[in-house]
């Protein structure tokens, strides 16, 4: 909640309140390393309230918009969702991203027994091993925008070679993001969860927390987290201008 008060221009404790809080989105060098602020609209919840961020014009509409929402949950699903991309047509933009983020359980982390789901050799790889990795197989584990973030990483290996890895950037000065890919071949044989959770007990082990994040509809994702120790902790969905969005669709379609 510290983390998401930088990001969101208000104080932790604005997460815990019972009505819904609406502030002006403001850079600071304390987010996220991959996030791109001020916002135009930014919506962030963990469960009890929604903290709305976004540009100036727009808050009185977005304050409007939540103020009719009675449960949380409605103001991610699409009906609503098209409402505030009317109120965000007046800067040219949508909603484009929407996520959940995960964040470990002690207990369940540190009581993962990966012997028990991976047969494969699990190796910790620092960043200098890191240099010929950013290929496009560990396009998650692994970001070549920022390879200067890339921290730390867990290989899985057959026989010499490298089939999962799992990778953690330093994306604010507390926490660090993992990321996972996992050879087509080889998936559905525990590899993920067992470089996950050991990439998180290493993480710990440098003094910073892990966390996780999937787009809600990327099922196997989830389910990797959750075997891997970790919980929901936090939602999200960001707006982005137009341009951006069609050029997102284009480069992947």
């Amino acid at each position: 909640m510290e983390q998401s008060s930088y990001e969101c221009n208000c104080k932790p404790e604005d997460f815990l309140s019972h009505t819904n809080k609406v502030y002006p989105s403001v850079a600071t060098d304390k987010a996220r390393k991959y996030m791109e602020l001020p916002h135009i609209c930014n919506l962030v919840s963990y469960g009890t309230n929604i903290v709305a961020t976004g540009q100036a014009g727009l808050l009185p509409e977005i304050e409007r918009f939540l103020h009719n929402i009675s449960d949380i949950e409605i103001c991610f699903e699409t009906p609503m969702l098209y409402a505030l991309n009317r109120i965000l047509e007046k800067e040219d933009a949508k909603i484009c991203f929407m996520a959940e983020y995960f964040l470990p359980d002690i207990d369940q982390v540190f009581g993962f027994d990966c012997g028990c789901t991976c047969t494969y050799e699990l190796k910790i790889l620092e960043a200098a091993e890191l240099a010929n990795l950013y290929t496009p197989e560990w396009k998650n584990a692994l970001c070549a925008e920022r390879k200067h973030l890339d921290r730390l990483a867990v290989g899985a290996f057959h026989k010499g070679r490298l089939v999962g890895l799992a990778g953690c950037s330093a994306d604010c000065d507390t926490m660090w993001q993992i990321g996972v890919d996992v050879l087509p071949d080889y998936r559905r044989k525990g590899i993920a969860s067992a470089l996950t959770n050991q990439l998180a007990r290493e993480t710990f082990e440098r003094g910073y927390i892990p966390f996780y994040c999937a787009a809600w509809s990327n099922v196997k994702s989830v389910k990797n987290a959750i075997r891997s120790g970790f919980r929901p902790g936090w939602v999200e969905a960001t707006a982005k201008g137009n341009d951006f969005i069609h050029k997102m669709a284009e480069k992947r379609g």
